[in-house]
């Protein structure tokens, strides 16, 4: 059960923050806030060992036991990866923001309490078993991700990016939510373990395909694949740290997270190969090219990372492969899994020191736009180191560990040219092809990152004082640039211990123990041909970056109309002016209008569903007679409300609606209901005396010229109304399924309630609580009308004062 509670340790910090904001301000919140991730950190680093073994842990919580829906917690070699990246990552970031975020400037117990609130959602999101569970953290991230994008929400940019985010990521959860319903349809369980064990039997399915498609929309929305990349560029407008953590590795890693949990279950259909696969090189394309387009420093790493995001998608579809093939070419592409979850760790590193570097340079100098930068290299010295650490990993450039797993994937992609299976060997060329190109252009954005900000000439004038940041902001990207290093170096030990474990996941039906994983990376391959494709990056990448100004230009072709955001934002508008017109039928100003809508609603509903579906029946059977008398009550009854109808003077209206009170007062007497009798009698007496004192200071009367459709419109819902309480009580009368409960209140009124009335026991014991709620809710109302008398004789005493 520990295990589980892990994951609501940050959720629980976060909800004792306020009380600990108010009461110590002297010291920064984020000191505090670092001990929850660090201290998971160092819980997660225990389970390292017994998972690079092969060893899975669970606990469950039940949630909703009616609904077989429970909190599972599934910590294996993939969860585990996650975890640790959630935790030791969040770790450097709230350090980096003790240094970055002013303790006297900002409102940091809404910052951390955000922060802290999303690393219990991705947790939660990367350990869940249930696939309902796995939806209620998932659609928790996009929330708590709309409150640290929108923290300077006094900023338009950061509104609309906070919005823009929330509206496609929570869009897409709505779509993965049907497919996490269909699937579990189809396996008549919410367990992705017993899902994956039934993987074989899914595929043939009716639902298969569709809630394939629709767990994938949910995977692509949140990990920006083409073409719901549109609002992590706007997310920018959040604060470095978030976008340090969110954008580089945990929210974008969510869809990431999922396609690779899932493959196991989808991975034997080509539908699922060839979307994985081709929008992932797609994205991988788009994203390079039009980073070099920026000219915000967060901006060209937001790009970045949707290339980077892509990369790995494409990785992990060619993976699925290896589902489908027998011979040789089956380790190249289980080669493919582990290159994926190798560069999603080599991402996390070198993306969140360049994030980290882009809030430095801003802090530093007041800018991020890179037309205005320049030159730093001679006063910030350290923070030029990392960014070439990180911007050089990110190329692909040797020794850092971005080199890699750049050429894992170039062999996975060229493996996927020989592929002859799902027509792969008619358009397999072009996954090489494309790769190598999106390739030369991540080469060319990452060079133009670091050397245009701290290399070339400055071409506008800084403030005077910019000077290297302080050591305590310089920490976290100094911490992750030595990564970036050091896994180049030991890439097999990070293998054995993460790697591998987390493979065993993606790929269970080919693996039976992280040992069996026979993979082993090497920076040296000899000469073969993706040695010849990097050379070919590096080349043709150099000419590229060396002549950028020239050709830069072209991006200025693209008609701004034809963008997606330009899509988007024409879609948001049409559906706020649609709605905006669209509410103006309805919303009259005028309640009978209203009254209309929802009674012709309710009728048409009501009616039509007992038509459809048969489930109107009359039977008198058991019913008393009808007597003579009650029919001349019903007379009386009727012309009451005709009168009150057509009258032509308050007084006869008034006096209509009143024999229609006492008729029904009379029914109630001869039903044997002597209190609901009373009850009506003095009600009704009461409502006859108001109408008369009210309507005493009234205008006459006069004759309203009305259109005859709108009274013939109000005649047909009345009727309508009439028949749907009618047809709802005679088919209640004739189709009882249980016994009245009447009976058993008069077989134990005197027995069980100690009681003579039956309606007094009804009210004061059966129904206590009901009757409770009523008398708070008069209280309540009494309470308010005193207040407002109280409010108006005091205005009225200073109104005479002032006299």
């Amino acid at each position: 059960m520990a295990q589980l509670l892990y994951i609501f340790i940050p959720m629980l910090a976060a909800v004792l923050l306020p009380f600990l904001y108010k009461y110590i301000k002297s010291i920064h919140t984020g000191w505090f806030v670092l001990a929850v991730p660090a201290t998971l950190v160092a819980i997660y680093i225990t389970y390292i060992g017994a998972v690079a073994r092969g060893e899975v842990f669970t606990a469950t919580m039940n949630w909703i036991p009616s609904l077989a829906i429970n909190f599972t917690s599934y910590l294996d070699g993939l969860s585990l990866l996650f975890s640790l990246l959630i935790t030791g990552i969040g770790s450097l970031v709230v350090l980096y923001s003790i240094f970055y975020l002013d303790k006297e400037k900002e409102q940091l117990h809404n910052f951390y309490i955000y922060l802290l609130l999303f690393m219990s959602a991705m947790l939660g999101v990367v350990q869940s078993d249930h696939l309902i569970s796995l939806y209620f953290f998932w659609e928790l991230t996009s929330i708590s991700s709309f409150l640290l994008i929108g923290y300077w929400f006094t900023r338009d940019g950061s509104r609309f990016g906070a919005l823009k985010s929330m509206m496609i990521t929570v869009g897409g959860g709505l779509f993965m939510l049907g497919g996490f319903i269909l699937l579990s349809i189809m396996g008549d369980t919410y367990s992705i373990r017993e899902l994956i064990a039934q993987a074989p039997e899914l595929v043939n399915h009716e639902y298969f395909t569709w809630a394939l498609v629709l767990v994938l929309l949910g995977a692509f929305t949140k990990s920006a694949q083409f073409p719901f990349y549109i609002w992590l560029p706007d997310a920018m407008e959040a604060p470095t740290p978030v976008s340090a953590y969110l954008h580089s590795a945990t929210m974008v890693k969510a869809g990431i997270y999922l396609v690779a949990r899932l493959t196991p279950i989808f991975a034997m259909s080509e539908i699922w190969v060839w979307l994985v696969s081709g929008i992932g090189l797609l994205t991988l394309f788009w994203g390079s090219f039009f980073a070099v387009k920026q000219t915000d420093l967060k901006g060209i790493l937001a790009f970045s990372t949707v290339s980077q995001l892509g990369l790995i998608m494409s990785l992990l579809g060619a993976s699925a492969v290896a589902f489908h093939v027998t011979n040789a070419e089956d380790t190249i592409f289980k080669f493919a899994a582990y290159a994926a979850i190798f560069h999603l760790i080599n991402h996390a590193t070198f993306k969140g020191s360049l994030f980290m570097i882009a809030g430095i340079v801003d802090h530093e100098t007041g800018t991020r736009d890179i037309r205005k930068l320049g030159g730093l290299m001679s006063v910030m010295p350290l923070s030029f180191t990392v960014a070439a650490i990180g911007s050089f990993s990110m190329a692909g450039l040797p020794p850092f560990n971005g080199f890699l797993s750049k050429e894992m994937f170039l062999t996975a992609m060229l493996a996927l040219k020989d592929f002859e299976l799902f027509n792969f060997d008619t358009w397999g060329i072009l996954f090489p092809v494309v790769a190598w190109i999106a390739s030369v252009f991540t080469f060319v954005y990452s060079f133009y990152f670091v050397f245009y900000t701290f290399v070339k000439k400055r071409e506008a004038q800084l403030p005077t004082n910019v000077h290297e940041a302080p050591i305590g902001m310089l920490i976290s990207p100094i911490i992750l640039a030595t990564f970036v290093v050091t896994i180049f170096f030991i890439p097999n030990v990070i293998g054995d211990l993460f790697v591998k474990p987390a493979v065993i996941a993606i790929q269970p039906f080919l693996y039976s123990s992280p040992g069996e994983v026979k993979i082993a990376v090497t920076a040296w391959h000899g000469f073969n041909t993706e040695l010849f494709m990097t050379i070919g990056v590096v080349m043709f990448g150099l000419l590229l970056f060396m002549t950028v100004k020239r050709w830069q230009k072209l991006y200025a072709l693209q008609p701004e109309f034809l963008s997606l955001n330009r899509a988007y934002d024409g879609m948001m508008l049409g559906l706020d002016v649609g709605a905006n017109r669209f509410s103006k039928l309805y919303m009259t100003n005028s309640m009978r209008s209203y009254l209309i809508y929802m009674f012709s609603a309710i009728s048409v509903i009501v009616i039509g569903t007992l038509l459809f579906k048969g489930a109107f029946t009359m039977s008198f059977e058991g019913t008393a007679p009808i007597r003579a008398y009650e029919l001349i009550l019903l007379v009386v009854l009727v012309t009451g409300v005709i009168t009150t109808l057509i009258a032509k003077s308050r007084l006869t209206a008034i006096i209509g609606l009143g024999s229609v009170g006492y008729t029904v007062a009379l029914f109630f007497v001869i039903f044997n209901a002597p209190d609901l009798a009373l009850t009506q009698l003095v009600i009704e007496t009461i409502s006859v005396a108001l109408f008369l004192l009210a309507f005493y200071h009234l205008p006459p009367l006069t004759k309203v010229n009305e259109r005859m459709r709108f009274q013939v419109n109000r005649a047909v819902v009345s009727i309508a109304v009439g028949a749907m309480v009618t047809i709802l009580a005679l088919s209640a009368q004739s189709q009882k399924v249980f016994p009245s409960i009447s009976k058993y209140y008069e077989e134990t009124v005197a027995t069980l309630a100690g009681g003579g009335n039956i309606v007094n026991v009804i009210l004061v014991d059966y129904r206590g609580f009901d009757t409770l709620f009523e008398i708070a809710v008069l209280g309540i109302a009494g309470m308010g009308i005193f207040a407002m008398i109280k409010l108006r004789l005091t205005k009225k005493e200073n109104i005479n004062e002032n006299k």
